[in-house]
Formats: structure tokens, sequence, C-alpha cells
């Protein structure tokens, strides 16, 4: 589950080597010869994601608010204020939306397969924005949970092709435990060559960008949205020019730094949030300035 607020927040070089390793899974040629076939690239190309796509992408958006009382989750006030929020900064950004409500765990399945199928070639990157109860490594459809690797399987590498080599990223606003984050003072601190390949790993190129950290509650205002979302949402329509990493650096500081509980609960309240960003990416990613 999360944790909800009832009341305001407070808002306080890649070395590229060709010598080989038996048993390491190296394939290079150990006489040092470069790889027949390969092209050559600028550094930029190497080190950016293309962007030159005739579209942005597709933003899917699964937003789960009522849930089965067999789950035992409550109701996500609040959680339709994350995706107004979310509609309106990836339409602005370029992307094609599709959004999805209430979905149950063999929904969510289907409709997240159902995409990954569509023909990406034309897309520079995807998107999905999943808003619900969690708990550690699972997410819940409204009729029960599932681990969040069977519902990103999908669009793997071996799976979907059409992405592969393109930015997949996975925003994700749920509890990940129920831990609880005190915060700590800090009066001292802050006081002022991409060689050409036909293979790469199926993991490659995503991002997962939670919430919270491992084991921790998420916090969602039931006004005005979760913390987390909201400050995604306002750093990309302010900051859209930054990389991508860049953007979450700040999401992050803005969550762990302008919000604090506030709860009717008794020890809820007075505790924090931190983000955490897993990245495999393998480049870096800017939105583009304007729709493609």
């Amino acid at each position: 589950m999360e944790g909800q607020t009832c009341g305001d927040t407070t808002d306080s070089l890649k070395k590229t080597s060709s010598e080989s390793c038996a048993g390491d899974g190296d394939s290079a040629d150990a006489s040092g010869s470069t790889v027949p076939g390969s092209k050559v690239q600028t550094e930029e190309q190497m080190y950016r994601y293309r962007t030159d796509f005739s579209a942005v992408g597709i933003c899917l958006l699964i937003n789960n608010k009522n849930f089965h009382r067999s789950t035992g989750m409550s109701a996500r006030n609040g959680t339709d204020v994350d995706a107004a929020a979310v509609m309106k900064t990836f339409v602005n950004l370029g992307y094609k939306m599709i959004v999805a409500t209430d979905l149950t765990v063999k929904q969510m399945k289907e409709k997240l397969e159902s995409v990954s199928k569509e023909d990406h070639s034309k897309y520079a990157s995807f998107v999905c924005v999943i808003l619900s109860h969690g708990d550690e490594g699972v997410i819940y459809g409204t009729d029960g949970c599932e681990k969040l690797d069977v519902l990103t399987k999908y669009f793997k590498g071996d799976k979907c092709r059409s992405l592969i080599a393109k930015p997949k990223l996975f925003f994700i606003q749920a509890c990940r435990g129920s831990d609880l984050d005190d915060g700590v003072q800090a009066d001292s601190v802050d006081s002022a060559t991409d060689p050409s390949t036909d293979r790469i790993p199926v993991e490659a190129d995503f991002l997962y960008a939670y919430s919270t950290a491992p084991g921790y509650y998420s916090w969602r205002n039931t006004c005005n949205g979760s913390w987390f979302i909201q400050c995604l949402c306002e750093v990309l329509e302010k900051h859209r020019d930054l990389e991508l990493m860049q953007i979450m650096t700040r999401v992050n500081r803005r969550v762990a730094y302008h919000f604090e509980s506030s709860s009717n609960l008794p020890g809820f309240t007075g505790k924090k949030q931190i983000p955490c960003i897993v990245s495999m990416l393998t480049k870096e990613f800017f939105f583009p300035q304007k729709s493609l």
C-alpha cells in the first residue's frame, strides 16, 4: 500500500578492448584488429540516443485506483490528479498516450503485451507510468499483485525487437514496503566509443524510476497527488532541455527536500521519502524540445 497524507504536504569513456579472456564471455578478436564491417560514429552518436524519428513514442499510463476488498488495499485517492499531470506532461513532450484504469493483474499483462507488440520502429522511445499499490518487487492490479519483472518482460530485446537499442522508461508510483523514513538533520550539508555490434543484452536500455527506495512507503496526498509524480511532471515541464539522469536527480532532490508527511495517523507525521533510479541505459537521452 501507499502512505496517504490527508493534510497538505510541507514544501520545505567507455574503453573498448580487443583482448579476449577465456570463460568471461568476451568474443573480441584477440589479435586486436577492428571487427570487419564496424561503422564509424561521431562521439555524440555513440553516447546519445537518436530522437530523429517520425514520432517520440508511446506513453502507456496504468492508473489503478480502486481495489477488490480481498486484496486489503484501500482506494488510492489523489491518483487521478497524478494521472492528469502525467497525461498533460507527456502529451506536451510529444508522446501518444494510451490510458488504462483499474486493471486486474491479467488485464495489466494483456495491456503491456499488446502495446509491446505494436510497431515501434517509427518511435524514438517508450514510456510506461504505473500508478498503483505495491510492495517490494510487486505491483498490484485490482485483484492481486504481480512481480514487476513479469510486467516489464514484454519490452525486453528478445521480445520487442522494434524497441531494441531505444530507451524504455518505466516510472512507478507505488510502495516498495512498509518502512517509514524518519529523515535526518542535515544542517551542515549543502550550505550554500560505442562500436557497432549486432548483439546487446536483452536487459539493456531500460530505466526504472521508482517513487521510493526499496522497502519504503511511497507518499501520496489525497488532494494533490503523489510527491514523486507531481515532482516528475514539474521538472519535465521546466527542464526538458536537460539529459534524463539530470532530470531524475532534480526530481530526487525535490522530493527529498521539499516534502514531509502530515497525517492523522499516529507515527505517520514528519516522514520523508527519496525516489530510486535504476538505470540500464547505454546512452544519454534528451526529450525532444518540441513535438516531432
